[in-house]
C-alpha cells in the first residue's frame, strides 16, 4: 500500500460452498421455457443460453478463478456509508503513475484483469519502465463486493466523490482516471470535482449528446451521423428496465441463475465485435463467467441496475455544466461506440482522439493489449 491506512481493510473472495452447491442445483432445476428457436433478433436464443449453463454447471471451476482473483491485492473500506471493494497493484517501477480503472455495467473489475500486467510491469512486455501505472481498480458501488447498497442516490456524480475519497484514501495526490461506460461518466464528473488532482481522464464506451443548437450537425460526417443514428435504432429494452423497474428485475435474475446470465450475455454478444461472433470467441468463456458468477454469488443484479435509475432520475445531470479543464482522450470503437469528436468538445477538453476498428464496447477485455498501448500513449503525452 502507499501508506498504512487503518479505515482500508484486506479483502479475499471466499464464496460458501453452500452457496457454490446452491448455485449447481438452481442450473439443474432450471424451467426451461418452450421459445421458437430464431436467431438473436429477439434476444438470446434458449439453445445458446442451454449450452453456456451446461457448461457452466458441469465444466467451469469458480474455485480456480477464485484462486486466481485472490493473487491480486485486494481491500475494502467504507466511504459515505457504502462498503468499496478494490484492487490495489502497485508497479515495481518507482516512477510509476497512479491510476485508476473503473468499470461500467454489466462488467466488474473483471474486465481489466488481462490488462494488470501490461501497466504495472511494461518492462515484461518490451515497454519502458517509465511507462507503468500503479493500478486502483475499484468495484462501483452496488456492484460485485462493493454492495449491498447501504442507501439510495448513487449517482454517477456521488460515485466521483467515493472514488476522489478513495484515492485521497490511498494517498495519491495526482493521478490519472480511465473509465468505459458508466465508468466514463464517473471519470468525468471526478474531473469536475477534483481537477487539480487528476493529470488526465481517458474515455472509452462514452456518449456524447446533441446540445440542440441550431446547426450543430451540419459539419458531422457520414460516419459521425451514422453514430448518432446508433443512438436512435439500438435496443435499449435492457435501459429502459433498469431506468425505470430495477427492483422488479431484481427479482428474476436474483432467483435465476439462468436468468442472471442471458441477461448479461446478450449484452455481450451485441456489444462486443465483430458482430456477428459469439463473445466467447472474443474474450474467452471462463472470463465471461467469472463476471456472471460475480454478479450472482454478490447479488448485485438489482444494486448494479440502480445507477440507471439514479441516472436517469437525478435532475442535477442534464443541467449545463462547465467545459472540463482535465485533459482527456477518448477511444472510441468504431462498430460500437456512438461518440462524436465536435460533441464531446463541447464538455470535455480534448486533447486525444483514436478511433478502432477492431474492439467493441468492452475494449479492455476484447483488445487487452491495444487497450494498455492506447492508455500508455494518451499518459504518455499527458
Amino acid at each position: 500500500m502507499t501508506n498504512i491506512n487503518p479505515l482500508i481493510q484486506p479483502f479475499q473472495i471466499q464464496v460458501s460452498e453452500e452457496a457454490l452447491q446452491d448455485l449447481k442445483t438452481r442450473l439443474v432445476r432450471t424451467r426451461w421455457t418452450e421459445l421458437p428457436e430464431t436467431g438473436w433478433e429477439r434476444g438470446a436464443p434458449q439453445s445458446y443460453i442451454r449450452d453456456l449453463a451446461d457448461y457452466w454447471q458441469h465444466r467451469y471451476d469458480w474455485r480456480a478463478q477464485e484462486e486466481a482473483l485472490n493473487k491480486l491485492p485486494q481491500y475494502t473500506t467504507v466511504i459515505d456509508g457504502q462498503q468499496i471493494h478494490f484492487i490495489h497493484v502497485q508497479s515495481l517501477e518507482a516512477e510509476a503513475t497512479p491510476l485508476l480503472l473503473l468499470h461500467g455495467w454489466p462488467g466488474s473489475f473483471v474486465e481489466f484483469l488481462d490488462t494488470i500486467d501490461e501497466l504495472t510491469n511494461p518492462q515484461a512486455h518490451g515497454r519502458e519502465g517509465a511507462q507503468a501505472f500503479h493500478l486502483v481498480i475499484p468495484s462501483l458501488p452496488g456492484f460485485g463486493f462493493s454492495a449491498p447498497l447501504a442507501e439510495s442516490g448513487w449517482t454517477p456524480g456521488r460515485m466521483a466523490e467515493a472514488m476522489v475519497q478513495l484515492m485521497d484514501r490511498l494517498g495519491y495526490e495526482r493521478y490519472g482516471v480511465q473509465g468505459g461506460d458508466t465508468g466514463a461518466f464517473v471519470a468525468s464528473e471526478m474531473g469536475r470535482l477534483a481537477p487539480e488532482r487528476i493529470i488526465g481522464i481517458h474515455l472509452n464506451a462514452m456518449f456524447t449528446f446533441p446540445s440542440g443548437e441550431e446547426g450543430e450537425l451540419d459539419a458531422l460526417s457520414e460516419e459521425e451521423q451514422a453514430r448518432l443514428a446508433r443512438m436512435e435504432t439500438f435496443n435499449d429494452g435492457y435501459l429502459q428496465i433498469q431506468s425505470k423497474s430495477p427492483h422488479t428485475l431484481a427479482f428474476g435474475l436474483g432467483d435465476s441463475p439462468v436468468g442472471q446470465l442471458a441477461w448479461i450475455m446478450e449484452i455481450f454478444m451485441k456489444w462486443t465485435s465483430p458482430a456477428e461472433t459469439l463473445p466467447e470467441e472474443i474474450i474467452h468463456l471462463d472470463r465471461l463467467l467469472t463476471n456472471v458468477s460475480l454478479y450472482w454469488f454478490t447479488g448485485t443484479a438489482g444494486s448494479a441496475a440502480q445507477v440507471y435509475y439514479e441516472s436517469a432520475h437525478d435532475e442535477s445531470a442534464w443541467l449545463p455544466k462547465e467545459k472540463g479543464t482535465v485533459p482527456t482522450g477518448v477511444l472510441v470503437s468504431l462498430s460500437q461506440d456512438m461518440s462524436v469528436r465536435a460533441l464531446a468538445e463541447k464538455d470535455h477538453a480534448i486533447v486525444h482522439w483514436s478511433e478502432c476498428p477492431v474492439g467493441g464496447h468492452f475494449y479492455a477485455m476484447e483488445q487487452p493489449q491495444r487497450y494498455a498501448e492506447e492508455v500508455r500513449t494518451f499518459f504518455g503525452n499527458v
